[in-house]
């Protein structure tokens, strides 16, 4: 059944770029799905589905502006999911029926973020410790987001599955129009094996789709995941970070197509985007080099296989010196390819 074809308790999800293929996601990651990121993405080959980084609802809480611009501004013509995070029932109803108010493919609520200082709160990955909260939370918040996908991204557990099924009990009960599962606990965040054997399982057993996520790191690896779950699609996170052609690297894997290669000068022409923050002028320079080395920590795994553009990139501490060493390990030699995955053991 094509993905497009998937009825939701009241609504259909937005449709996707290639009604023939699984869909496509990048994961919300705080600090780095903002507009700005969305639209470096757009240029190297968009996924179906773009989620914000997370309203954080409590009693004081209003919509972030800059979050809110990835919606109101956002020209990449993909549907974008307005993520929320919280605890308190009747500020997450509020928050979401604010969010209908604009241009949004759908509410996504939380239920896995792995950082102490959300789950402590018992927002995030908290939730997951306590059925009976969730099972109200996506009572309430499914009778106010009622005309459009009401989503939610969740974990495997807390500390184990213990919860799982009967979460996965309470998705089908409140009718929810999109799953995406990270095939880890809460407490693994993320290291250690991903259970792609339980995202199976939820694809069995809610009546939703799912998208399968944690770990997502190539194309190949993509379709390994695809066919192990037999999930609706796939959502990338970190490794989309890395490498922004990804998603349109999964797709023909998935036409059976080679995978176009692309060059390490293409690598460093990503590098001169990734700079170009629309807040740069006004961010100190060691402050921006550090920023600009979060991304870095990801692309430079598939640059060689040695990991010395890894280990040199790390001790930079200026623009001059990081771009430098940039253009001798990615401009020199033209005929030299980004890796079509991460090289094992940098």
């Amino acid at each position: 059944m094509s993905n497009a074809l998937y009825f939701m308790s009241q609504v259909l999800l937005p449709q996707s770029l290639h009604l023939d293929l699984p869909l496509t996601a990048l994961a919300p990651m705080q600090d780095v799905t903002n507009l700005w990121f969305m639209k470096v993405i757009n240029q190297y080959g968009s996924p179906d589905y773009f989620f914000t980084e997370y309203f954080r609802v409590n009693e004081t809480s209003r919509l972030n502006p800059s979050i809110l611009a990835s919606i109101t501004e956002n020209d990449t013509s993909r549907p974008v999911f307005a993520q929320m995070m919280g605890e308190s029932i009747p500020h997450l109803v509020k928050t979401a029926q604010e969010l209908c108010g604009y241009n949004i493919a759908g509410v996504d609520l939380n239920m896995g973020c792995p950082a102490p200082r959300i789950y402590r709160k018992k927002a995030g990955g908290g939730l997951l410790l306590s059925p009976e909260k969730v099972d109200r939370i996506l009572g309430e918040l499914r009778q106010a987001v009622n005309d459009r996908p009401f989503t939610v991204k969740m974990r495997l557990g807390f500390e184990n599955t213990d919860t799982f099924y009967q979460i996965l009990d309470l998705i089908n009960r409140h009718k929810i129009d999109l799953l995406s599962l990270h095939g880890r606990t809460v407490l693994d965040r993320y290291h250690g094996r991903v259970n792609y054997d339980l995202i199976a399982e939820a694809v069995r057993r809610v009546n939703c789709p799912v998208l399968a996520n944690g770990n997502i790191y190539s194309a190949a690896q993509a379709l390994s995941v695809l066919a192990q779950t037999g999930a609706a699609g796939v959502m990338v996170g970190r490794w989309a970070i890395g490498n922004p052609w990804i998603f349109e690297q999964i797709r023909q894997a998935l036409r059976l197509e080679a995978i176009a290669p692309v060059p390490l000068i293409e690598v460093r022409k990503y590098i001169d985007r990734l700079w170009q923050t629309p807040a740069a002028p006004n961010i100190p320079e060691r402050a921006r080099v550090g920023y600009l080395k979060m991304f870095l920590n990801y692309i430079a795994l598939s640059v060689d296989s040695e990991g010395v553009f890894l280990r040199l990139m790390r001790q930079t501490q200026t623009q001059a010196e990081l771009f430098n060493l940039c253009d001798r390990f990615l401009v020199v030699d033209t005929t030299q390819t980004f890796a079509l995955a991460p090289y094992s053991g940098v």
